[in-house]
């Protein structure tokens, strides 16, 4: 699982920086992993070992292609807060955790609610844990409620 939580760190930095360019999420795969990203290449900074990149890179891409329904999700279960207020960190962490939630089936949804809370807690602010816990758990209640009327 420490691969996994890795690899969520470097997706959440390749996505934070796709909501700051005009890149391609291809183009901003590629430019993360050729600056140095791997920790064979550098020991001053944090940097992440060559297993993290398929997973990393299947969430970047998995999460930008569906970023609109994405959004949509997020702008409907964030009561009061329209995406631009939402700071850039949290809006990364809850599009790569809905992603995760409707996408990759062999992940359940209460692990990436956690993951992303703990990416909140690393990466945010101090209220950013409880503001993505509270979009993430009504998002959860509403799927589970779907698939059981199914």
């Amino acid at each position: 699982m420490h691969r996994r939580r890795k690899a969520r760190e470097a997706a959440l930095q390749v996505l934070y920086g796709l909501d700051m360019t005009k890149d391609s999420a291809e183009e901003a795969m590629a430019l993360f992993w050729d600056m140095g990203a791997y920790a064979e290449d550098r020991e001053d900074t944090v940097r992440y070992s060559r297993q993290v990149k398929p997973f990393a890179t299947h969430l970047v891409l998995g999460t930008w292609q569906h970023r609109r329904e994405i959004d949509h999700l997020i702008a409907q279960y964030s009561e009061h807060w329209s995406l631009g207020r939402i700071s850039c960190v949290d809006r990364s962490i809850l599009r790569l955790a809905i992603f995760e939630m409707l996408y990759c089936d062999d992940i359940p949804p209460k692990v990436s609610i956690n993951e992303a809370i703990d990416l909140g807690k690393l990466y945010g602010t101090e209220n950013s844990s409880a503001f993505i816990n509270g979009i993430l758990d009504a998002l959860y209640n509403h799927l589970e409620k779907r698939d059981e009327k199914r």
